[in-house]
């Protein structure tokens, strides 16, 4: 009986948190399977974006590529594999977590991701780490798929490896947004087709900023791609359109700001709980 009691007096009150710190283990399960989720499919979320990569290239190296001058001293195939490197990050980046967000809602077990014992903040945190893992294995396959075409030289890796974790934050966080707000399909689509390609697209990823009448280089420098393109090109080459201690400062704060916002939508159950 005395020992009855004594189990009984070990459990705490109702609403009282079991895991006291982080929960280490939910996160690491959480990012698991983020990651399963798209590795299962790879075919569809990593080779897929490296097929389109090099038809991309293709396209541009073989249709225009003789004609074009180099650009800064820089040969075309080697000034535009960058940016096709970027555009690939930010496209699955951010298809990662919206997809897997928007999914759960349609099937009904988004119930899967809200009931475990993970805070907000691991919550988000493990989310975002899957997207961001997603868009640097990519990066990964279009590099070694674009290495018999291209003579890498990269002067500045650090600034490569830099830009392409924060275009991978960043997208995976807008991802995880857009997830969240979206209530079908098409309405994620609508922010890729009307948001995330034009402004990947219109960010320097296959010309140089510089060549563009001043008023459009001052509307890209409102726009946060440009310097991760931007950065990403001067990892690879050495050139640049920007400052890249400018466009390292604007990538952080952007990085942080939505990931700050992932946070407070998923804390206050905005389209996630009834």
């Amino acid at each position: 009986m005395e020992h009855k009691k004594i189990e009984l007096a070990a459990i705490p009150p109702y609403g009282t948190a079991r895991i006291r710190g982080v929960n280490w283990l939910g996160v690491w399960t959480l990012y698991v399977k983020e990651v399963r989720r798209f590795a299962n499919l790879y075919l569809q979320t990593v080779l897929a974006p490296v097929a389109t990569t090099l038809l991309y290239f293709a396209i541009f190296a073989l249709a225009v590529g003789s004609t074009r001058p180099a650009i800064h001293g820089v040969p075309f195939t080697m000034f535009l594999a960058p940016g096709l490197i970027m555009v690939a990050i930010i496209q699955n980046a951010f298809a990662n977590t919206a997809s897997s967000i928007l999914g759960a809602k349609i099937q009904g077990n988004i119930v899967d991701l809200l009931m475990p014992p993970l805070s907000d903040g691991e919550l988000v945190a493990a989310v975002i780490m899957g997207g961001v893992t997603r868009g640097l294995a990519v990066a990964a396959a279009n590099l070694v798929a674009l290495t018999p075409f291209v003579s890498w030289q990269m002067p500045h890796p650090w600034a490569a490896v830099y830009f392409g974790l924060m275009a991978s934050i960043c997208l995976s966080a807008g991802g995880l947004l857009s997830g969240i707000w979206a209530e079908k399909f098409d309405h994620m689509a609508s922010v890729t087709n009307f948001i995330i390609l034009p402004l990947s697209f219109l960010s320097g990823s296959f010309y140089s900023v510089a060549l563009l009448p001043p008023v459009f280089q001052h509307i890209n420098a409102l726009n946060p791609f440009f310097y991760l393109i931007d950065g990403m090109r001067y990892g690879f080459t050495g050139i640049s359109d920007s400052n890249p201690v400018t466009g390292m400062a604007v990538t952080a704060a952007v990085a942080f700001t939505l990931w700050v916002c992932c946070y407070l939508v998923v804390k206050s159950g905005w389209r996630l709980k009834p």
